[in-house]
C-alpha cells in the first residue's frame, strides 16, 4: 500500500474512534444553581459541554390545579455550557380530570421562557421528565405533541425500562430523542435488594433495547441514599447519609446486606432515629457503573450521543475515583 494512503486511512480510523464515543453530560437537580470547585473540576476534566438543569416540577395543589414547584434559582450563570431545561411532571397531574394539556403546555413553556429571560439564558432543547402510566398515557402524549408545537424547540423525554419493553402499549412520545433512565429499577422497600440498580431486574428489559424505535441516550446513577424504616415500614429516604457516616457513629450498628440498626435514640442531620429502626444504605459502586455500561453496550441498537450522569453534586462525585467517567465512556 502506498505510504500516503496508509497515513490517510490511519488518520480516518483514529478520528472515527474519538468521535464515536458518547459525550459526558450531567443532570443538575438542586434548586440553586451554584457550582462548587469540585463540580467545576469534574466538568472541566471530562470536557462536559451540556448540562440538563431541572427548572421546576409540576404538581397538583389543593384546588386540583397544576402548579410549578421549587423553581431553579441561578446564583451562578452557566455561560460555558449548553443548557437543557428539564421539567418533571408528576403523573398525578395528568391523571387529574381537570388538567387541560394545552393550557398546561402553554404555562410550562411560558415559565421556562421567564426563567431564561431573567437569567439571560438560551436553550435549543427542552426535556420533559414523566413516568406516565397507561391511565395517563393519552394526556401525556397529547401534552408532548402540543408542547413541541408551542415551544418550537427540540424536545427530548425520559424513558423508563418498562416503557421500552412494552412500548406498543405505553406508546412512544413525539419527541426528537429519549433518555433511558437506567436506575430506580426496584421498589423502595425494607428488603435486601438495591432499588437504585439491580442487574437481575435490568436483564428482564435489556433485550428490548434493540427493537425500540426512538433514538436513546443513557442516564446512569452516581448517587446514593439510605432507606429509613420503622416496624418494617419505610418512613423516609435520607439522601445525605452514607455508610461511613453510620460507621463513625456509636448509635448505629452494622448488620449484613448493607443494613444498620439504631441501638439508641438519637438525632442525626435533623432526623430522629428511634432505637430498633433499620437503615439500608443503597449506593452505586464504580464496578456497578462499569457493569451497566457494558450491558447497555451489548444490547443497544445504536451508539448513544451522550451518557448523562445523575446527578452533579460534589457529595456524589467524591465517592468515585477521578477517571471513573472516562472508564465508563470507554465501554461504548
Amino acid at each position: 500500500m502506498h505510504k500516503k494512503w496508509f497515513v490517510f486511512i490511519l488518520i480516518i480510523l483514529c478520528s472515527c474512534t474519538s468521535q464515536d464515543k458518547p459525550a459526558v453530560s450531567f443532570y443538575y437537580w438542586k434548586t440553586v444553581f451554584k457550582l462548587s470547585t469540585i463540580e467545576k473540576k469534574v466538568l472541566k476534566d471530562n470536557n462536559v459541554s451540556k448540562l440538563y438543569i431541572r427548572y421546576f416540577d409540576i404538581d397538583i395543589d389543593r384546588a386540583r390545579e397544576a402548579f410549578p414547584v421549587s423553581p431553579i434559582h441561578f446564583t451562578d450563570i452557566p455561560e460555558l455550557f449548553t443548557v437543557v431545561p428539564v421539567v418533571y411532571i408528576k403523573n398525578k397531574v395528568l391523571l387529574e380530570s381537570s388538567t387541560d394539556v394545552e393550557e398546561l403546555a402553554q404555562k410550562v413553556n411560558d415559565y421556562i421562557n421567564q426563567i431564561n429571560a431573567k437569567n439571560n439564558l438560551h436553550c435549543d432543547e427542552i426535556q420533559i421528565d414523566c413516568d406516565w402510566s397507561l391511565e395517563s398515557q393519552n394526556k401525556y402524549l397529547a401534552f408532548i405533541k402540543t408542547f413541541k408545537k408551542i415551544s418550537g424547540r427540540k424536545l427530548s423525554a425520559t424513558i423508563r425500562l418498562h416503557q421500552v419493553k412494552y412500548y406498543k402499549k405505553t406508546k412512544i412520545p413525539d419527541v426528537d430523542s429519549g433518555v433511558l433512565m437506567y436506575y430506580n429499577m426496584g421498589t423502595i422497600a425494607t428488603d435486601s435488594t438495591n432499588s437504585i440498580y439491580d442487574q437481575k431486574i435490568a436483564k428482564r428489559y435489556l433485550s428490548s433495547l434493540e427493537k425500540y424505535p426512538l433514538k436513546l441516550n443513557f442516564a446512569l446513577p452516581v448517587f446514593s441514599w439510605t432507606i429509613h424504616s420503622r416496624d418494617k415500614k419505610v418512613v423516609g429516604l435520607r439522601n445525605k447519609l452514607r455508610k461511613k457516616d453510620l460507621d463513625n457513629d456509636a448509635h448505629f450498628k452494622e448488620l449484613p446486606h448493607h443494613f444498620y440498626e439504631v441501638i439508641a435514640d438519637n438525632y442525626k442531620g435533623g432526623i430522629f432515629y428511634r432505637q430498633g429502626d433499620l437503615l439500608k444504605v443503597e449506593a452505586i459502586a464504580a464496578d456497578d457503573l462499569l457493569e451497566m455500561a457494558s450491558d447497555l453496550e451489548n444490547n443497544k441498537s445504536q451508539l448513544p450521543k451522550e451518557i448523562i450522569f445523575y446527578d452533579l453534586d460534589e457529595f456524589n462525585i467524591q465517592q468515585y475515583e477521578k477517571n471513573i467517567f472516562e472508564k465508563i465512556i470507554s465501554r461504548f
